[in-house]
């Protein structure tokens, strides 16, 4: 299996996906035991985790930009 994508953005993913599963009570580390419980292997869990904190990233992306541009409308004279 070929992984292409932002090499960058990836290890970053990364290192925010392990330090929260070091940090106890973290939620990162709830969902990754939560996976580990689902029967997933600790490879699996991690890249579940990574996908869940993308989503996130991506969606505060969105929903950032949308704001901004939303304000910027021109208002009736």
């Amino acid at each position: 299996m070929t992984v292409s994508g932002n090499r960058q953005l990836n290890a970053a993913l990364h290192r925010i996906a392990v330090t929260q599963i070091r940090l106890e009570g973290s939620l990162g580390k709830t969902y990754y035991e939560k996976k580990k419980a689902e029967g997933m292997s600790n490879r699996e869990a991690l890249r579940c985790l990574k996908r869940r904190l993308a989503r996130t990233v991506f969606h505060h992306l969105t929903t950032d930009h949308q704001a901004r541009t939303g304000a910027c409308l021109p208002t009736a004279a």
